[in-house]
């Protein structure tokens, strides 16, 4: 049942206590100075990837036994249905299951980001409503990009205040260029960071330049920057980011997490080094072979993969042997 935003608006300033309230949250922000966040992003988060059975049918089994095995590492929370979790590939109705099955087996203080964006504003809302009542913690809106030569920074900033004024959870903007091919510009970012109800951005660009800035002109406002990816995590750690949203951490979860605690204990040449051994394992289950490498290599560490949903190709066995060295050369296998 979808609440109406009548409904859903007048519930935020009592969730917003709630959340400030909730116990497990604190935890060192790289980014000491400016004022305190209402909600913690500090950390990793993986985007998990959405397990299906040979008949390409959602396993929700499968799915409860990977979020057992994530269980043991120190992520500060999870994103389900991003881009890794092959959103647009799910009936409506199985994102909300999804949300659900994945807040049943979550401790309370481990967040739950769900994606929640749609090509059009009221769906969006109608979409992130529902991911709050089936349990999502957050909304992760990526851009609308169908008619991306109308999404000027005015849309934009337009599309998302509505989508924040209606939502009963914080959102955070998405904005993944290699997958819609449109940037979110800098100045609606800068423009969108002063709204209560939106508490930061994972930014999967790799422009860390532009992050920098994101950190450093917002810093005045209730808002953090999440690293989009695993290559560029440390460089983003440097600048200023919160946490980082890795489709890595679905295979490399731990060293992820250690990546995070050197760089927030000031250990730079370790992380360094980490970092250097991350870049070439994350570009092949990303640009390189994307989904179908991601859960081919999820295989390899004890988690469940499986196939993707078509259109998607499984990878050949040429490609599978490229990127099961691409992880042996770098001392992951």
């Amino acid at each position: 049942v979808v609440l109406s935003t009548r409904l859903a608006s007048p519930l935020r300033p009592t969730l917003a206590a709630l959340r400030r309230a909730a116990p497990g949250q604190p935890r060192g922000l790289s980014t000491p100075s400016g004022p305190g966040h209402s909600l913690n992003l500090g950390g990793i988060f993986p985007p998990l990837a959405t397990p299906f059975s040979p008949t390409q049918e959602v396993d929700y089994a499968q799915l409860e036994g990977n979020l057992r095995r994530y269980a043991s590492i120190p992520f500060r929370g999870l994103v389900v249905l991003g881009s890794n979790g092959e959103y647009p590939y799910l009936a409506p109705r199985e994102r909300l299951e999804v949300v659900s099955c994945v807040r049943r087996a979550l401790p309370r203080d481990c967040l739950l980001l769900a994606g929640s964006g749609c090509e059009s504003t009221q769906a969006t809302i109608e979409l992130t409503v529902s991911m709050a009542e089936a349990g999502a913690d957050v909304a992760l809106v990526v851009t609308p990009c169908y008619y991306r030569g109308a999404m000027t920074s005015a849309a934009l900033v337009q599309h998302y205040t509505q989508v924040a004024d209606a939502s009963p959870i914080p959102v955070v903007l998405y904005s993944v260029p290699a997958n819609t091919g449109l940037d979110l510009p800098l100045e609606a970012v800068l423009t969108l960071a002063q709204h209560p109800n939106i508490i930061g951005i994972k930014d999967s660009g790799g422009d860390v330049t532009r992050m920098g800035l994101m950190v450093h002109k917002t810093r005045q406002e209730d808002f953090q920057v999440l690293a989009g990816s695993a290559s560029f995590l440390l460089a983003s750690y440097a600048l200023g980011a919160s946490g980082g949203v890795c489709a890595l951490a679905n295979v490399l979860g731990a060293p992820l997490c250690q990546l995070d605690r050197l760089c927030r204990g000031g250990h730079w040449q370790e992380a360094r080094d980490l970092q250097h051994r991350l870049i070439e394992p994350n570009t092949a289950v990303t640009r390189r072979f994307g989904i179908p490498g991601l859960k081919k290599a999820m295989e390899w560490f004890g988690y469940y993969g499986g196939p993707c949903r078509a259109p998607l190709a499984p990878l050949s066995p040429p490609q599978v042997e490229e990127l099961r060295g691409t992880f042996s050369a770098n001392g992951w296998l």
